[in-house]
């Protein structure tokens, strides 16, 4: 079950782990709150009164802990709170973040219009200099629009009333920490991008300032646990992105993985002319390398079979929004515990604090954005996402890009569609998001598209999604990756959805899914995609579960030319019942028995 949560104040950690400053004020809690499935509120008023509800910030309305627990469609959303800003504040400008709102959203403070978003996954802050200041009160409203009908990232969200196959519970509204921080108002640091350069044993850090002042300076001190490593600074009168190389000294470099996940503290600083501090936050930093030799993602220059799980990141009471920081950490464990070294991060951007646990715990991850719901119905022609994808990716990727743990990007999945002589939108966009990709961090692999559609001839990674559950089968779909042949996905007419294989690294990125339902064990077979469903006939034991994960798990492992894998998945998630752990997080198997299955050398790790 879910730790304990606190009521007074919950989620009351620091968002935003890769760029902390001292000062902040959460403002997670109560709000006044208020549904408008009209979407008719600004017109009736909503804006200026007091709403008649309440909610507990961060969780959905969807969510029982936010208090609400409506599961209908909310066509609109409105939020209200009055906060004094801290006097002690004075002479600073101040900021209102929200980590993540779903989905289209606007901020009104003491009336004033301050912020429009789009974009339910990513993060999005409001300047309040001129509205409100230090020693004020702020009355803040918010509206979030979140309709089912039309293109829209939407993820595993259904847009149907029920919650069915692998379609879960919306989420409406604000479901992240929302904070405000005091910043400087003359100039200030902006959120820094850290690049590790193994090769050179060192970091290329950009530490963009909101502006230029004459004399000003940035300067960073990289330290570890026996002290400071190496200072570095730059003029900030000059470039608006001043630009550092960090290099470690021999006697003091260390590569993060997941053996050792070491990571360098970091201390970043705005100075003025006379040598003052103008402005200062603290990071950190992991040194490793991402390389593809032939088919192989290499860590550090060695191979390591990525052997991974999916993790989709829903909870039964929080729903996207884990209901403490600590349940994020226990996730994590789960999947160390049960063998895997990573996972792939399913139609779900994760909160930043999630991906911090993954730093400091060694914990691989491939970051994915929840593109579903950008389908048509017009065929060959069926899926359409926008310019609004590309906007909310480069997002993710702005805020992601320093965390050592993501090892490559997917900004796609499953995205489905004929090839033919026709240049589509979703040919546009998914090149568009690719190359975005390239050119935000040329220094991580990018999967154009995970499993099905692959559009991109260059994608740096191949893969395919095979729920074949029949470990001989399974070997015989697989067999071809030696010849150049792997499995693709195609159409159920046969039609091909994927340019052709280049040779690239290939993994198979989504297999297994066994069903395996204790409380359902014992009934009839039928039709159960609305209460509990998997992939293939259930198991009648867990004994038989094993044998099945072994099968399957050992053909992967034995394919010298197969990169890795990942495991569908680490949780059942409402009626989908393929967990390796249920819902609740409870144990379901052996998890040691499925330790051992997966803790032996792979072939691409012996023969290298």
């Amino acid at each position: 079950m879910s730790t304990p949560l606190p009521q007074d104040l919950p989620r009351p950690e620091y968002p935003r782990p890769q760029f902390v400053r001292e000062a902040w004020l959460n403002l997670n809690g109560r709000w006044q709150f208020e549904t408008d499935r009209g979407d008719s509120g600004l017109e009736r008023g909503l804006r200026e009164r007091d709403l008649t509800g309440e909610i507990l910030v961060p969780f959905c309305p969807e969510s029982e802990l936010s208090g609400i627990g409506d599961t209908d469609f909310l066509e609109a959303v409105w939020y209200r709170r009055t906060v004094t800003v801290p006097a002690e504040w004075s002479g600073n400008d101040v900021l209102l973040h929200f980590g993540a709102v779903d989905h289209d959203t606007t901020v009104w403070v003491n009336g004033t219009e301050v912020a429009r978003h789009r974009g339910g996954f990513t993060p999005f802050t409001a300047e309040l200099r001129g509205v409100v200041a230090p020693g004020e009160e702020a009355v803040i409203v918010v509206r979030a629009r979140d309709t089912r009908h039309g293109p829209q990232a939407r993820g595993k969200q259904a847009t149907w009333y029920a919650n069915t196959h692998c379609h879960y519970t919306r989420t409406t509204g604000i479901w992240q920490t929302v904070w405000l921080e005091p910043v400087p108002a003359a100039a200030r640091l902006k959120r820094p991008r850290i690049t590790p350069d193994l090769g050179s044993g060192s970091f290329h850090l950009d530490l963009p300032v909101t502006g230029n002042l004459p004399g000003h300076r940035v300067r960073a001190v990289l330290s570890d646990e026996h002290g400071d490593v190496v200072t570095a600074s730059a003029r900030a009168d000059l470039d608006l992105c001043p630009r550092l190389v960090l290099t470690v000294p021999e006697d003091r470099l260390r590569t993060w993985s997941p053996l050792d996940p070491h990571l360098y503290g970091l201390r970043l600083q705005l100075l003025d002319a006379e040598g003052g501090v103008v402005d200062e936050a603290t990071s950190y930093a992991g040194l490793r390398s991402v390389a593809l030799h032939g088919r192989r993602v290499l860590l550090n220059g060695e191979p390591l079979f990525q052997r991974l799980v999916l993790d989709q990141g829903y909870y039964p009471d929080g729903l996207m929004t884990a209901p403490t920081d600590a349940d994020l950490v226990r996730d994590i464990d789960l999947g160390l515990r049960a063998g895997f070294n990573g996972a792939r991060l399913h139609q779900k951007v994760f909160e930043e604090r999630y991906l911090y646990h993954a730093d400091r715990l060694g914990y691989l991850v491939w970051g994915e954005f929840g593109d579903w719901g950008c389908e048509t119905g017009v065929r060959d022609d069926n899926q359409r996402p926008d310019a609004g994808y590309v906007a909310q990716w480069l997002e993710a990727l702005e805020r992601d890009h320093s965390h050592p743990s993501i090892i490559g990007w997917c900004p796609l999945n499953e995205t489905y569609q004929n090839l033919h002589d026709r240049i589509t939108q979703l040919d546009d966009v998914t090149r568009a998001m690719f190359l975005a990709t390239k050119q935000a961090d040329p220094s991580r692999p990018v999967i154009d598209a995970s499993g099905y559609a692959h559009r991109v001839a260059e994608t740096d990674v191949y893969d395919s999604h095979c729920y074949e559950q029949d470990p001989q089968a399974f070997a015989k779909t697989m067999a071809g990756l030696a010849e150049d042949r792997p499995y693709v996905n195609t159409g159920p007419d046969g039609r091909d959805w994927s340019v052709p294989y280049r040779g690239q690294p290939y993994f198979c990125s989504e297999f297994g899914g066994i069903w395996w339902d204790a409380a359902a064990a014992a009934t009839a077979a039928g039709d159960e995609r609305g209460t509990s469903w998997g992939y293939g006939e259930r198991p009648r034991s867990t004994d038989e579960f094993v044998a099945r994960f072994t099968g399957l798990v050992d053909v992967l492992l034995d394919d010298p030319d197969m990169f890795g894998y990942c495991y569908t998945q680490l949780t059942d998630v409402f009626q989908e019942r393929n967990g390796v752990y249920g819902f609740d997080r409870a144990e379901k198997f052996d998890t040691a028995a499925l330790r051992r299955v997966q803790q032996r050398t792979a072939a691409c790790e012996s023969d290298a």
